[in-house]
């Protein structure tokens, strides 16, 4: 077992393991560490920590010493001489008409060096740049090319979640994101819906590939031949989070059925001529595949998930009852505005003290327009 203490050098940046040196360190602590650029500070993440040696992909550097108040005095001075850096590179850029797109500062510890960050869509010369910058700041100038990634990582913003970005918060590195992780989860093909704030696919779409992978095993393909318990089918949709799948039986093919994934028994998986030879068992045979609706004592977990998901998104059936419904509600309302809401009153016996208004119908009816008279002279 050995001691380490984990610190990062940006906020959002990657964890690098330190041996603490037998100084105690806790969370928020400064640190000043030697790095392959020379002496840096950095910032305590996780304090002094057992771990097994085989964890440790190369050896551990000391720790030179804790942060004093100097040194984070230090740190705040090499900020405000970043801004000013930027200014003048900035300026500089402009003046040699350099197709490029200045992102960030960082000087180091010592303020002896300054690195600029900047993206462009190719190669740019910039050795003359270099010289200008020197002699304005007199110090070492690095310029280094990042990708849109990075530079999203290093200015942060907001997603289309509402929350701070990934990449700028905890990621360490960037994963791969391929558009089969989009197709295996059912999204939109959309660029536009799928792609993040810096131009690629979105990272969050790493984070589910996974599930979604063991679903897909568990689930029949499309145009599966398969057997239900009301008989044999093909597959025609498949919801991987509900875990169930719409068949096309060959009894009823006008009106698919959804099934769960363990009362199908597949005979033909994916696209293909039907088996030869194949004979549909009896139903009583098949009835067996039914899913027993018996509800468990107590709720698991998958019985609270999928009642949720059935609240949240109400199934085919249920849209179907309700698209059924909805002409006759139509035809009630037209009703109801022919009889005065539809309800019939009750007869009333004629009251003798109370003459009937003369041009007035009785009842809930409609009332008449009395048509105008055309001769001018009265009716």
């Amino acid at each position: 077992m050995v001691e380490i203490i984990s610190i990062r050098f940006q906020s959002g940046g990657k964890e690098y393991y330190f041996n603490p040196n037998g100084i105690p360190f806790k969370e928020g602590d400064g640190v000043i560490v030697e790095t392959s650029r020379g002496v840096e500070y950095a910032r305590c993440v996780k304090g002094n920590t057992m771990i097994d040696e085989i964890e440790l992909t190369a050896p551990l550097r000391p720790v030179v010493r804790m942060a004093t108040a100097e040194d984070d005095r230090l740190v705040e001075r090499n900020k405000e001489r970043k801004k000013y850096a930027l200014s003048i590179c900035q300026q500089k850029i402009a003046d040699h008409g350099l197709d490029m797109k200045l992102v960030g500062a960082e000087y180091s510890f010592d303020g002896s060096k300054v690195v600029f960050f900047f993206t462009s869509e190719g190669r740019v010369d910039f050795r003359a740049l270099v010289k200008d910058l020197a002699g304005a700041l007199h110090t070492r100038i690095e310029l280094r090319q990042i990708g849109v990634r990075d530079e999203a990582k290093l200015l942060g913003g907001l997603g289309i979640c509402g929350k701070p970005f990934c990449c700028s918060q905890f990621l360490d590195e960037f994963q791969p994101v391929s558009i089969k992780m989009a197709k295996t989860q059912n999204l939109s093909l959309n660029p536009t819906k799928i792609s993040g704030t810096c131009g690629r696919l979105m990272c969050c779409l790493k984070y589910e590939q996974e599930a979604y992978e063991d679903l897909v095993k568990k689930a029949p393909k499309q145009e599966s031949f398969v057997e239900t318990p009301d008989g044999a089918g093909t597959v025609c949709g498949v919801n991987l989070l509900r875990q169930t799948a719409q068949v096309r039986l060959e009894s009823d093919p006008d009106s698919p059925k959804t099934y769960h994934n363990c009362e199908l028994c597949v005979v033909r998986s994916g696209k293909g001529k039907r088996p030869e030879g194949y004979v549909e068992p009896p139903l009583e045979e098949l009835a067996k595949l039914r899913r027993k609706d018996a509800a468990p004592a107590v709720p698991t977990e998958e019985a609270s998930l999928a009642a949720a998901i059935e609240a949240a998104f109400p199934s085919r059936e249920s849209w179907v009852e309700l698209e059924a419904e909805e002409p006759r509600r139509r035809n009630y309302r037209r009703r109801g505005r022919g009889d005065g809401g539809g309800q019939p009153k009750a007869a009333q016996p004629p009251q003798a003290d109370q003459p009937k208004a003369e041009g007035k119908p009785s009842g809930g009816g409609r009332r008449r327009r009395r048509r105008p008279n055309k001769g001018g002279g009265n009716p």
